[in-house]
């Protein structure tokens, strides 16, 4: 299949589809599907796109799911010049497929490769990659409650060479796995572990790239908030405003109607996030986008100055925060109605249950 956005300066790209002959059986995939966790099964092909520096991106195309043939000098082995992105394509109920603002997720692979010196995919090849795995791969999208197929494209330095510079052979994928309901039996509130200890980015660091590298940086400290009985843990900056948890942004309703957001150079750019600030905007709230310290958190719930808290991300959409937690102090959290109500109308959107009247759905399967 060829397509080329028409007001695009860019070589239209023609997939190779070769089929994987031991795919799932039908009743493989609706054992899968019944149940289907999150990031343990996954569908039978994946997409291949390379790039190099003499031949700019060529050879699209979509083969079975399988190992991916590396030389260990690799320079994402040993430099970690890697990114990823995280997208779910939703079955709605007359059994098509859409995605979610893809053009979104398009411009922050853009951003994150900028900075980690890798090249750009344009965002027609993006979505086309898309399109691409769902053609050979659609009947693996869910149709239950809360269920999708989380889409995982990523890109990585593929050269062999030791030399601490930019790769010149970059190789890009997309897998899929079906996801079931993040939360089982209805949402939860979370318990938040405050870190003082741990940064998971700095000024002018790759905070606001998706990048493998800050996900690693936060698996010690994710843990000791495990240990702590805590879910998940939110990080600070050297200043003592609030960034964001391990994988999730964060946003403060006060009574007033103000809705703030932590906003920084090293806080990624939440698509869910953005998404629920325009619906509450919708609805009337005025939305800020400034630095929050921990102290005004804290000092606000403790006046009643906020009245509810929740981080929001891909996976989970929206989750409440029920408690603070750090060295010394356990701080419950006031619980509202809003951040259930924006789940509810962002949900809505993303499975065709509601009008979508910003445009952010795309058909993937047409």
């Amino acid at each position: 299949m060829t397509t080329i956005d028409a007001q695009a300066a860019v070589a239209p790209l023609d997939f190779a589809v070769t089929k994987n002959l031991a795919a799932a059986s039908p009743a493989r995939v609706a054992e899968v599907l019944e149940n289907p966790g999150f990031g343990v099964a996954f569908t039978d092909h994946m997409v291949d796109i390379c790039w190099s520096l003499k031949g700019g991106w060529h050879r699209p195309r979509v083969q079975p799911y399988g190992p991916i043939p590396l030389d260990p000098a690799a320079s994402v082995l040993h430099y970690g010049q890697e990114i990823f992105e995280g997208i779910k394509a939703y079955r709605h109920a007359d059994g098509s497929i859409h995605t979610f603002r893809p053009d979104r997720n398009a411009a922050r692979l853009q951003a994150s490769a900028r900075r980690l010196a890798l090249p750009e995919l344009p965002t027609e090849y993006f979505i086309e990659s898309l399109r691409q795995l769902i053609a050979v791969d659609g009947r693996w999208v869910p149709s239950g409650a809360d269920q999708s197929l989380y889409l995982r494209p990523f890109m990585f330095a593929k050269e062999a060479f030791l030399g601490v510079r930019a790769a010149q052979k970059v190789a890009y994928y997309v897998i899929a796995s079906p996801a079931g309901a993040y939360f089982t039996g209805g949402v939860k509130p979370v318990r938040i572990w405050l870190s003082e200890e741990h940064s998971r980015a700095g000024r002018g660091g790759t905070g606001k790239a998706k990048t493998g590298g800050n996900y690693a940086s936060s698996l010690l400290p994710q843990a000791l908030a495990s240990s702590k009985g805590c879910d998940q843990v939110v990080f600070l900056n050297e200043k003592n405003d609030v960034e964001e948890l391990g994988g999730m942004n964060v946003v403060f309703v006060f009574k007033d109607g103000r809705i703030v957001t932590p906003e920084s150079d090293s806080i990624l750019d939440g698509i869910t996030r953005d998404s629920l600030l325009q619906l509450a905007e919708d609805r009337g709230y005025t939305v800020e986008r400034r630095a929050i310290s921990i102290d005004e958190w804290r000092e606000g719930v403790a006046s009643g100055d906020i009245t509810e808290v929740f981080a929001c991300g891909t996976a989970a959409v929206v989750t409440p925060i029920g408690a603070l937690v750090g060295e010394g102090f356990d701080e419950p959290q006031p619980i509202g109605e809003l951040a259930l109500s924006l789940r509810e109308e962002l949900t809505d959107i993303q499975y065709g249950r509601r009008e979508d009247r910003h445009g952010w759905l795309l058909r993937l399967d047409a």
